[in-house]
């Protein structure tokens, strides 16, 4: 069963859904992509996450093609360029991706990174959609620490999630801004939850594997998901690495698995600059 993730407004969402970034792009895999998408859905991975960026629209117009009629069903998240944050442009650029993702409303609209826009700006903007309807609630990504205190003070007490890169290997936000995160209740969407399919090789993922009959890219998205205020959003392009992805929702890693794990992939000790992708 995949775990649910509560958002600051009380509602909750699944804690493994599905990224889409490079999805669309290419129409010889269009349709084995929106099965893809379709599948993942049906085993409980409702929560699609997308951007503006991602093919230019490619993404989104492929996530309307392929759930269009399942709406009802759906966690939709979004993001908008930096550019694109300010007045009137952060309308303009919700209302081409209801188009293309062939919806009326937005359950998360994420300001991609942070640019030139002032975050008080963008944060008038996103209140401003959701007063109107166009989007649920609105949140950030690719924010650290202390761009995260700015948006506080900005007044972005709003904020629901902050999309970031987090994995296994890239552990650095669990130094202080997961910390944060936590204490402001606010959760993490975890991006490349397994690195891209490129993770290392390790003693300690293939033992903790063989021990619970999965393979080291399960192992790795479990863990990614070991908090109950992480949500990961590995993307899939066919059939059979959903469910690989969904298998991972089940595995229940123990304390010495996570040990084990440390001991390869060994935790923060200092302040490290967010990465991203």
């Amino acid at each position: 069963m995949i775990g649910r993730v509560v958002l600051p407004d009380g509602s909750d969402v699944p804690a493994l859904g599905q990224g889409t970034w490079r999805m669309g792009e290419d129409a010889r895999l269009r349709a084995e992509e929106a099965r893809a998408l379709r599948l993942g859905v049906d085993l409980g991975m409702s929560l699609i996450d997308t951007a503006e960026m991602y093919g230019d629209g490619c993404a989104e117009d492929l996530i309307g093609e392929a759930l269009g009629d399942r709406r009802e069903q759906l966690f939709l998240v979004s993001k908008v360029y930096p550019h694109n944050a300010g007045p009137g442009r952060i309308e303009r650029a919700c209302e081409a991706s209801l188009r293309r993702l062939r919806t009326d409303r937005l359950d998360l609209y994420l300001l991609h990174w942070r640019g030139s826009v002032p975050l008080a700006e963008t944060v008038e903007g996103m209140e401003a959609l959701v007063a109107a309807g166009k989007i649920r609630r609105w949140g950030v990504s690719n924010l650290d620490l202390a761009d995260m205190d700015q948006l506080i003070r900005a007044g972005g007490q709003a904020c629901a999630a902050n999309q970031i890169l987090y994995n296994i290997t890239e552990r650095g936000p669990e130094f202080e801004l997961i910390p944060e995160l936590e204490r402001l209740g606010i959760p993490v969407m975890a991006y490349s939850p397994v690195g891209q399919g490129r993770l290392p090789r390790s003693a300690a993922l293939a033992a903790v594997a063989g021990r619970h009959g999965a393979t080291p890219f399960q192992i790795a998205l479990a863990w990614a998901m070991r908090d109950p205020g992480v949500i990961a959003i590995p993307k899939a392009s066919d059939e059979a690495h959903v469910r690989d992805n969904r298998r991972a929702a089940d595995i229940a890693l123990t304390p010495e698995d996570l040990a084990e794990i440390d001991a390869d992939f060994p935790p923060p000790t200092r302040r490290t600059r967010l990465a991203m992708l």
